[in-house]
């Protein structure tokens, strides 16, 4: 890891005892990754000083990082064990990627914009994140040849569920995914077993538009 100036790791310390425990989040493999991650490197030089602020801040391209709490949530959502599996859709910052790679031994991420897959290729190696493997791609077509995926994060809004990406997640797994118009989204939980699929609420929440063939169309 990189050598951290001491106040982002008392601001990291602080950020989960206020925004995310005092919230309602308990899984400690979840704690663990949130004071681990140090998020200011995921975000430009300018905005390092807000970086453990519970709000979203802009990445370029449109794209954002989202607010601490809302990661924590739907990564406790997944109910993840260390042998797990897990695919995410939309790499964005790689922030939420590499909370994921705290707790479980491989993540697979998928990015559509070829700067920001570059970026975080980059991050991830700097960081020394080698269970995380990379792919510049569709998300919404998900990753066939390494299904299924005991775990399924789609981190942008999608018009519905992806049936592609409901195909590839495992017999017993946890899909967790926005879904709702562009500007809102309900925050959804997908349970697969024998009897089918199981969907529960999270509660409202907004993020930037799901892009691709099962998604919304670019522009």
């Amino acid at each position: 890891m990189i050598k951290e100036p001491i106040k982002f790791e008392r601001q990291r310390s602080e950020m989960v005892k206020k925004h995310i425990e005092a919230r309602g989040i308990t899984d400690p493999f979840v704690l663990d990754a949130m004071r681990t991650v140090p998020r200011h490197l995921f975000i430009s030089e300018a905005l390092m000083d807000q970086a453990y602020g519970d709000f979203p801040l802009p990445i370029g391209d449109q794209q954002t990082i989202s607010q601490p709490y809302i990661v924590a949530e739907m990564t406790q959502a997944l109910e993840l064990k260390p042998d797990d599996r897990v695919l995410e859709i939309g790499t964005g910052s790689g922030y939420q990627a590499t909370i994921l790679a705290e707790i479980v031994f491989r993540v697979y991420t998928i990015e559509r914009l070829h700067s920001l897959f570059i970026k975080t290729r980059r991050l991830f190696d700097q960081l020394r994140y080698h269970n995380i493997v990379t792919r510049y791609s569709d998300g919404t077509a998900g990753w066939p040849d390494e299904s299924p995926f005991d775990a399924i994060i789609i981190t942008a809004g999608a018009p519905r569920i992806p049936e592609t990406l409901v195909r590839q997640l495992a017999m017993g797994g946890r899909m967790v995914l926005p879904v709702g118009d562009q500007h809102t989204q309900d925050l959804i939980k997908i349970e697969k077993d024998e009897d089918g699929l199981h969907q529960s609420s999270l509660g409202g929440c907004r993020f930037v538009k799901l892009v691709g063939e099962q998604g919304w169309k670019a522009g």
